[in-house]
């Protein structure tokens, strides 16, 4: 007889371990919190959420339709409940480093921000003017205006108004916003490395720091890393508040919720965060002020050592005439029936009437009726100057609390003002006493690189923080804190490590979290992995940063750099194999972001280390790529081999060997970028060219943004161009990386690169995978042998060319001109004279005289002619096309 199975029969209640954070369900614990408001404060929070929500109606009606009405509805009343109630902060100063902090870690609700900081302003203007930012820092009712507009809007009242140009997620253009967000889960481990490092500078006096965000956001994989990052670390300064309104774009379920499974995830915010340590307080009716003030006021209470989150229980959309997810990213039409409806509530309470639209749909009379609306709201304020007293005094106590606070930063903190000092003696050419590298000696690029910012880190009292994705010995980043408290960071246990666990193998957390904390100011994040990895799964996180720090310093400034070490970088990672040897990454780093927000770095010998790092620092980028590799490197004696010292290498570019142009033959310029065929051809390449008369230019790139910040004749000077455009490369990397300094086809064809043989290269030592490439040595001469004789054969065949063309003039005459002569009739032409009229090919340098000009020198034109072949030339005569001649 068969036995029946049962899952009844096995099914159990699952337990948590023990947990350090504490779980509290509001509605049980309500009846202990004193009522945080009167009937009176009551009715003035609720008069003044029904101006937000308007606002944020009007707001996606006049971009018109565009923004994302849903979510912001749902969160004003947490973010009224801290801004007039539960953070401490001083209005008139934006930028006060050790205020309670608001990260739009949900930057889709930007929309929401926008109006809540707009409100803020115009009732402290109604109000306390006196405590009114200077105008450069306030976001006014009227730069609404400019809400997911560009800054090139040329409309008469955004002119007028000299409106900000409001981003469609929040950026530091916009005051009181540190960071960037709105990408991907960003906001969250960002808003963690503002908690950190504000933890690091103030210990137990440190600020809050307040992050919103959606069920939604919370489903990213680097959201959960950053979670269980804060909890080990102890950031009890970090309260998370969660709209929990159960949307998406395309889901009205996107968690599991009572006995009904989610559309997207099995859990529920609670779990989520108590599953990772956090202490949790459940507000079961999100939309009910007492709850969010009472919850709010209970967080910044606990004191256990664990991050704290308030999951508020709420609707998308609420009271806007459509919720849920049809409210996200969407709402009513513009000027429609149900856009009137929905404002009529807001007409009704203040007695006041919202203008409707008349006359032509053009972008100035949509303006026009978008800033009278603006205005109805305003006076809506002034008629009811009760709402704007009461939210008005809210911030003013926020400034008393804050001001009383009298934070100031730990006496030993970090320094990182020491590092950017003229007085620090810091110096290219001489490396600290521990850098100072002996001719022979084995070492890793990226154990040098680790002992420099070690070096750096000490000169700046503990300024560089530490980050891998489980490889800190294997990278060498733990050189980093040798000399400080070992272990890793935990704010109330081990304060002063310098290294810290953003959750384990976690390269998306690691970076977007250290972006955060080097933009507090006063650290650098330094964050490590295999190239293969971190280039690729932390370039949304740098591309954030990039523009964050553009946002809040402006193009071409010293910004707050956050270090990105590409360790295990290219084919020397072979043991692994092509999923981590991976040449592609700079491909997605170099020259890929605009001037100065992200620098790279590409070392081949272990004493470039230091120039080249000190260099990218003193640049001040948003974000330092370094590129270094596992196996150890023997020192080389760069004065014996003809090397110039290593401190050229911040130059970006330099000439390992130059060609002698005057020698009998010349055999062109290779340009070479990567450890891996640098020292192959250093060690075995470049002792055979006196042997073989090779008569070269070699060229190395340390940086190709380095080199781009030089002015445009010292780059000239370093590399001319007219090598490039006959140039050849050779590179660890792919051949794109190469299109910089490799200009012309043959050259490109020629290049050897790792995907030369249109496959990733297998698994084995290096000297193996650079040998499969065609990388190792004996490629490289051979492909340099070929490419010489190319050059010598076609600089013979154009010598013999041009002196069969050429006729001499008289000294005194302008200078000597190419003559053509049709082989058919005998007919002389000159081109200065046929080609009067033509443009100049703009890319194309003469070889001979380096310029572009007809009446420079005679090799120009034939040049040009021979080369370029800027237009047929036909002979005046026969009108045969004198193809035989060029």
């Amino acid at each position: 007889m068969k036995n029946t199975f049962s899952l009844e029969d096995y099914r159990e209640p699952f337990r948590f371990e023990p947990r350090r954070a504490v779980y509290i369900e509001l509605s049980h614990a309500l009846e202990k919190i004193p009522a945080p408001l009167n009937e009176a404060a009551k009715a003035n929070w609720e008069s003044f959420d029904l101006i937000y929500r308007t606002l944020c109606g009007v707001l996606y009606n006049f971009v018109p339709t565009s923004g994302h009405p849903g979510g912001s509805i749902s969160s004003g009343r947490i973010v009224e409940g801290l801004l007039f109630q539960n953070m401490d902060y001083d209005f008139s100063d934006p930028e006060a480093e050790s205020a309670d902090q608001l990260v739009y870690a949900a930057g889709h609700k930007a929309m929401g921000l926008y109006a809540m900081w707009a409100l803020r302003n115009e009732v402290m203007r109604l109000v306390r003017p006196e405590v009114l930012p200077p105008a450069e820092k306030q976001l006014r009712l009227e730069d609404l205006l400019g809400f997911r507009r560009n800054p090139t809007q040329d409309t008469p009242l955004f002119k007028a108004f000299c409106c900000r140009a409001l981003d469609g997620h929040p950026t530091p253009a916009t005051p009181f916003v540190r960071i960037a967000t709105g990408a991907s889960g960003v906001g969250v481990p960002a808003a963690l490395g503002l908690a950190m490092a504000s933890l690091d500078m103030y210990h137990e006096h440190a600020p809050k720091i307040h992050i919103l965000e959606g069920e939604g956001g919370m489903t990213p994989g680097r959201v959960h890393e950053a979670l269980a990052a804060a909890a080990s670390a102890g950031l009890h300064n970090a309260i998370l508040h969660v709209d929990w309104n159960q949307a998406s774009i395309d889901s009205n379920r996107v968690c599991r919720e009572g006995d009904q499974p989610g559309d997207y995830v099995q859990w529920n915010p609670s779990e989520l965060l108590h599953t990772h340590d956090w202490n949790v307080i459940f507000v079961p009716n999100g939309l009910d002020f007492r709850q969010v003030l009472a919850a709010q006021q209970l967080a910044t209470q606990i004191n256990n050592g664990q991050p704290t989150a308030v999951v508020y229980r709420t609707v998308k959309g609420w009271k806007y005439g459509m919720e849920g997810k049809a409210s996200h990213g969407a709402g009513h039409k513009f000027c429609s029936e149900e856009y009137y409806q929905f404002v009529k509530v807001f007409e009704k309470h203040f007695e006041v009437t919202c203008p409707r639209f008349e006359g032509e749909l053009t972008p100035e009379n949509v303006e026009t009726l978008f800033y009278v609306t603006l205005m109805t709201l305003r006076t809506a304020l002034m008629q009811h100057r009760e709402v704007a007293v009461f939210a008005a005094e809210g911030v003013a106590q926020a400034r008393q609390r804050f001001l009383s606070h009298a934070r100031t930063p730990r006496i030993d903190a970090p320094g990182l003002d020491l590092l950017y000092s003229p007085t620090n003696a810091l110096s290219l050419e001489t490396p600290p006493e521990k850098l100072r590298l002996k001719i022979g000696e084995s070492v890793t690029l990226r154990g040098v690189l680790g002992d420099a910012l070690n070096a750096l880190n000490h000169l700046t009292r503990g300024a560089f923080i530490g980050a891998a994705a489980d490889l800190l010995g294997s990278t060498s980043v733990s050189n980093l804190a040798q000399g400080f408290p070992s272990g890793l960071y935990h704010a109330a246990k081990n304060p002063g490590a310098r290294l810290i666990a953003v959750g384990g193998i976690c390269e998306d957390a690691m970076g977007a979290f250290m972006a955060g904390l080097s933009s507090f100011g006063h650290h650098i994040g330094a964050t490590s992995s295999y190239g293969a990895f971190i280039g690729a799964l932390e370039h949304v996180a740098a591309r954030l940063h990039g523009i964050g720090q553009q946002a809040k310093f402006g193009a071409d400034k010293p910004y707050q750099t956050w270090i990105m070490i590409n360790a295990h970088a290219g084919v020397k990672t072979g043991e692994d194999g092509p999923t981590h040897a991976d040449p592609q990454v700079l491909q997605l780093l170099q020259e890929n972001f605009p001037q100065n927000v992200l620098i790279t770095l590409t070392p081949w010998e272990p004493q470039e280390i230091w120039p080249l790092l000190l260099a990218g620092m003193q640049a001040r980028p948003a974000v330092l790529a370094p590129f270094v590799t596992r196996p150890p490197e023997v020192v080389l004696d760069r004065e014996a081999l003809g090397l110039p010292p290593a401190s050229v290498a911040a130059q970006g570019v330099y000439a390992m060997r130059l060609a002698d142009l005057d020698g009998a033959e010349y055999h062109g310029t290779v340009v070479l970028q990567g450890n891996g065929v640098a020292t192959a051809f250093v060690t075995e390449v470049l002792p055979q060219f006196e042997q073989r008369g090779l008569n070269m230019n070699v060229y190395y790139v340390t940086s190709a943004e380095l080199f781009n910040r030089l002015p445009k004749e010292e780059q000239e000077k370093i590399f001319p161009e007219h090598f490039m455009h006959e140039a050849m490369g050779i590179t660890d990397f792919t051949l794109p990386t190469m299109y910089r300094w490799v200009r012309s086809q043959e050259g490109l064809q020629r290049t050897l690169h790792s995907f030369r043989e249109h496959r990733y290269p297998g698994s084995g030592q290096a000297h193996m995978v650079l040998r499969e490439a065609g990388l190792d040595a004996a490629s490289q001469l051979c492909a340099i042998l070929d490419y010489a004789d190319f050059i010598a054969k076609k600089n013979r065949e154009r010598g013999a060319w041009l002196s069969g063309i050429l006729l001499k003039s008289k000294p005194e005459s302008k200078p000597p001109s190419t003559i053509l002569l049709c082989s058919s009739c005998g007919k002389e032409i000159d081109p200065r004279e046929y080609f009067a009229n033509e443009p100049l090919p703009e890319e194309e340098i003469c070889l001979a005289c380096e310029w572009r000009s007809y009446d420079t020198c005679a090799y120009c034109q034939a040049y040009w002619l021979n080369e370029s072949k800027i237009a047929p030339v036909y002979c005046n005569d026969c009108a045969k096309i004198l193809t035989s001649l060029w």
